[in-house]
């Protein structure tokens, strides 16, 4: 035997103080475990068996096929129903048009019951609801976490509070408010600044910013503040352009919430001319006739799909709840 035979290898010297000190070998060697994305209820061994794979495959087209029914359905047939005759409807709905497509559905509910008036008042509270949000979303986001106060952790806890306060309890003093609020000396009741102006104290949006704004690098700060950047510039010109992703996701859930928003509308817009779709759809429902509003009800679901189709990988992906660099 010679030197070089009874002389330990670097491997070997690491297996002896692994196991010397109790820590596993594996974190030592640095090997990698299994990943948990490859564990599961069936084994590899099991998805080999024909089986298992033809039980598996068909229990998840079935499945597929009740999520497509049960999300898509209803929405197909309310858009089969806004084209097809009253008495179509009443007497075989399940039927493809049996007696042909009522286009005139959907001009007479756009025009005769003035749904395009309705349309574009729901698209007018939707925009400043959205503004209202972003507003105060990103400077909120930004001053509890960009410039840190001295009591940001106080002020931060106080609009977490607000979470656990529910809407409903909120409604009688929200609603003295808007009907004298201090120092306008006239109300808003009827006035869209009724509708715009409470849906900016969203402390879910604030708390969202501000939990992507903790993953913006601070590095970038600081050389911006090293280069003579102040805190409204530093907002501006920095912290708004690296936050687009979170920007569309706030956008998103504040147009949408704004969209099918019925109570508070229904409570301070007391105007038909200036009610949005979600407050007027059911005051014409019973005179109405149903093919006509069935009409409308598709036409006031246009803005939510279209936003979802343009944002859904956006939701789908996670990218406006994670960091804004990797790696």
């Amino acid at each position: 035997m010679t030197l070089s035979d009874t002389r330990a290898t670097p491997a070997q010297d690491a297996a002896e103080r692994a196991t010397a000190t109790g820590a596993p070998l594996a974190r030592r060697l640095g090997r990698r475990r299994p990943a948990e994305a490859d564990r599961g209820a069936l084994s590899p061994s099991d998805w080999r068996r024909p089986a298992v794979r033809r039980g598996m495959g068909g229990a998840h087209v079935l499945l597929l096929a009740l999520l497509v029914l049960v999300g898509l359905g209803p929405m197909v047939l309310l858009a089969k129903y806004a084209i097809t005759p009253t008495q179509d409807i009443l007497s075989t709905p399940m039927a493809v048009f049996p007696h042909g497509v009522a286009w005139e559905n959907l001009e007479r509910a756009w025009n005769d019951v003035q749904i395009s008036r309705y349309f574009l008042n729901t698209v007018w509270l939707a925009a400043g609801s959205w503004a209202s949000q972003l507003l105060v979303a990103t400077t909120g986001g930004y001053a509890l976490s960009v410039l840190r106060p001295r009591y940001g952790r106080v002020v931060q806890a106080m609009v977490l509070a607000t979470m656990f306060v529910p809407a409903v309890v909120l409604l009688v003093p929200l609603y003295l408010t808007i009907l004298d609020p201090p120092l306008l000396g006239r109300s808003l009741i009827d006035s869209l600044w009724a509708v715009w102006l409470p849906a900016g104290a969203s402390a879910f949006n604030v708390l969202l910013v501000q939990r992507f704004f903790d993953n913006l690098p601070r590095e970038v700060f600081e050389a911006a503040r090293v280069d003579g950047a102040g805190p409204y510039r530093l907002f501006w010109s920095v912290v708004l352009p690296m936050s687009r992703p979170i920007i569309g996701v706030v956008s998103v859930f504040a147009v949408i919430a704004a969209w099918k928003d019925f109570l508070w509308p229904l409570l301070v817009l007391k105007d038909p001319a200036i009610q949005p779709l979600s407050v007027r759809l059911p005051s014409i429902a019973a005179s109405t006739d149903l093919g006509v509003f069935l009409a409308a009800l598709a036409i006031a679901t246009v803005i939510p799909v279209a936003l979802f189709l343009a944002f859904q990988r956006l939701f789908l992906s996670g990218a406006g709840l994670g960091g804004a660099v990797k790696g």
